[in-house]
């Protein structure tokens, strides 16, 4: 497929990139006008009809133009000067309007960056191939991650596949006995793991980077980590047990006792649908009781006889067969009266409960027969997440926790939904005050409430609280204002704005980036984002290092033209035009990058070199300071000439102490120096 090329005529000077176009001021719309506030610059917007009321009510305060008429038309378009757009963010309701705005776009300016929301997945890859510099968002998917995470209720904050591989950010508190207690901070750092954040017990969660390597991890500390694991279990406390926590034999058998004493409680308090399974429990155990005292009673009367046979004459008199022993009027006197009467309580005991044995296999087998869709399990009884709306997202959500191996129910309020969705799920269907109890709310690890009506999603958050207050709350949200006030209604619960996660990554879309997955960290969104370098790229020359701790990215991805790639790459590269980049960033991280914008405030650390012990340590020692502050080779054999001397190179506080620690490694003495005075 040929892509659509447009011909300028000789000697056309382009002009300037340096704006940005949002068309349909929705509640998407005017998030992605904010996320582009954040990366310092000013949207022009095109709306059809003038708004009345701003969900964000300074957003034209962010606009640099606002513009009312149909964005699919070029008058329009030229209007809001299309040809000096660097990107046009094609956000409406009405996805054959964005994809005919693309069109539109494309043909007036060839170089802008389209960026459209849309769900048609074939069409996106076809308007792809066709326009060029295209690239289109689900929206209501971008989230889904975010919601089945939070769902989860456990230490697992973001999970996504790079490469084929899976990668887990996580967060672990330190309990006494923890293998990582006691442990300094950058020796948990390896070629699958890199720590992005660490606070005590008291403090708030900092930033990415915002921690000091040579920190001691106590009891009571908090780390965030992303780590590339082989699969992924949503309980992540079997990671954790140290050797003097395994369990010795008496732990596990009182491990045993209290598991059957659980499941004891749990069959105890079945609810009234499952009443009948309940009967046919105690039936069946009071049959094969009596099966197995009348097979022993007859062969200790009868020592003569053999064991299957007093067991097939016991089955006899349960299955009625009392007359078939005992038929003849005449008198028996070979066999005592006692006998002969237990064997005809044997008759009538059976009788009755091996009929109600076979009445409750009749009905299996008739509702059986005339059961088109397959019986789904019962709704579980302790220590599940309840799905509230299955729409498109709570369908995702549903998909992504059921792979995460969680126990799930899924409520439905439409008569008419899907009944075919997710066969193994336990889905309740019909009105909420009849739904709800039967999802055994007050016994869920958490309730996520994703409908598209709001104030029913505060209506079952606040049933919720009432039956469940320990419950872990996750409500979806679409306005900027209600969720504010929610959070003050709700303050233990995780209320996610769909719009406002998604335009961030519509947004930095909108720079060239590519966006492969997003989660939720202290509030604030991070995402997964790729860079391939070109010549004028801002990160081209640097060393990951630099990346790192210059502009508050967490770089866990690099590979070079025709290599394979590497997670967690060392910080002693220096990258190349071509170079493949795959970062963890914030919005606020994207845009220095895309300023070019590096932190050098925090650039203030030396390293002073005291003395090489060997003659061996002088050259090593110089590779090692050539290498992790990316100084000329000779600058640091000439320094390592001259001891004791400072390296002038200034570097951040993460490479400064690395580098002392690998110097100290080979024999030579180091420290560290802060804005020339000693520490």
């Amino acid at each position: 497929m040929e892509r659509l090329e447009i011909n300028q005529p000789q000697n056309y000077q382009q002009p300037k990139l340096d704006r940005f176009l949002v068309c349909g001021l929705g509640s998407n719309g005017q998030n992605c006008v904010v996320a582009l506030r954040e990366f310092g610059v000013k949207a022009i917007a095109i709306e059809q009809v003038q708004p009345q009321n701003w969900e964000i009510p300074d957003l034209p305060n962010l606009l640099e133009d606002l513009i009312i008429g149909d964005c699919r038309q070029n008058s329009i378009l030229l209007q809001a000067k299309i040809e000096r757009c660097r990107a046009a963010l094609l956000v409406t309701s009405n996805e054959q309007v964005n994809a005919e705005t693309a069109l539109a776009v494309r043909q007036l300016n060839p170089r802008t960056r389209i960026v459209v929301r849309s769900t048609k997945e074939n069409l996106n890859r076809l308007l792809s191939e066709q326009l060029g510099n295209f690239i289109a968002f689900d929206p209501n998917q971008l989230p889904a991650t975010a919601f089945a995470l939070a769902a989860l209720g456990t230490e697992v904050l973001g999970l996504f596949k790079l490469d084929g591989k899976l990668l887990m950010v996580g967060q672990r508190l330190i309990k006494s006995g923890d293998s990582w207690c006691n442990r300094f901070l950058y020796d948990l750092n390896s070629r699958k793991r890199r720590i992005l954040a660490h606070l005590h017990s008291s403090s708030n969660l900092p930033s990415l980077h915002q921690w000091n390597p040579d920190t001691k991890i106590i009891h009571g500390d908090t780390i965030i980590y992303i780590e590339a694991t082989d699969r992924f279990s949503p309980d992540l406390n079997h990671r954790q047990t140290s050797r003097r926590e395994r369990k010795s034999f008496g732990k596990i058998i009182v491990g045993f006792w209290l598991n059957v004493k659980n499941f004891t409680n749990s069959f105890l308090q079945l609810s009234f649908q499952q009443q009948i399974r309940r009967v046919a429990f105690f039936s069946g155990i009071i049959v094969l009781v009596l099966l197995l005292i009348g097979t022993i009673l007859l062969k200790w009367y009868y020592p003569e006889t053999t064991w299957f046979s007093a067991f097939s004459a016991t089955a006899i008199l349960l299955l009625g067969g009392y007359s078939d022993l005992f038929g003849e009027f005449e008198p028996i006197t070979t066999i005592p009266w006692w006998l002969q009467l237990f064997a005809l309580e044997l008759t009538v005991v059976g009788t009755v409960f091996v009929g109600v044995l076979y009445a409750l296999l009749t009905e299996a087998l008739l509702s059986s027969k005339f059961q088109f869709v397959k019986r789904r399990p019962p709704t579980p009884q302790n220590n599940h997440v309840v799905i509230v709306g299955l729409g498109r997202i709570g369908k995702q959500v549903a998909t992504l926790l059921q792979e995460f191996k969680q126990a799930i129910v899924g409520i439905s309020l439409a008569l008419d939904f899907d009944r075919s969705f997710l066969p193994q799920m336990p889905l309740i269907v019909g009105n909420l005050k009849d739904s709800l109890p039967k999802a055994n709310l007050a016994t869920a690890k958490s309730v996520v409430v994703l409908t598209d009506d709001e104030i029913l999603n505060l209506e079952i958050a606040l049933m919720t609280r009432e039956i469940n207050p320990n419950s872990n709350l996750i409500l979806r949200t679409y306005g900027q204002n209600l969720s504010n006030n929610w959070t003050q209604l709700l303050p233990n619960a995780q209320i996610l704005g769909v719009y406002a996660v998604a335009a961030e990554a519509f947004a930095a879309a909108a720079f060239g980036e590519n966006i492969i997955d997003l989660f939720r960290l202290n509030n604030q969104t991070i995402l997964v984002t790729e860079y391939e370098l070109e010549t004028e790229d801002t990160l081209n020359g640097l060393l990951i290092a630099e990346v790192a701790y210059g502009y508050g990215v967490v770089v866990i991805l690099h590979q070079k033209p025709s290599f394979a790639s590497t997670l967690m790459p060392s910080d002693d590269l220096k990258l190349a035009v071509g170079d493949r980049l795959v970062v963890l960033a914030t919005i606020n991280g994207l845009r220095r990058v895309e300023e070019g914008n590096l932190n050098l405030i925090n650039k203030c650390w030396q390293v002073r070199i005291e003395a090489a012990l060997t003659s061996d340590a002088l050259f090593e020692g110089a590779n090692i300071i050539s290498r992790i502050s990316g100084c000329d080779l000779n600058t640091a054999r000439e320094l390592m000439n001259h001891l004791p001397d400072i390296l002038s190179t200034p570097l951040y506080q993460h490479q400064a102490q690395r580098l002392v620690r690998e110097l100290s490694q080979c024999m030579v003495k180091a420290r560290l120096v802060a804005l020339s005075i000693e520490i």
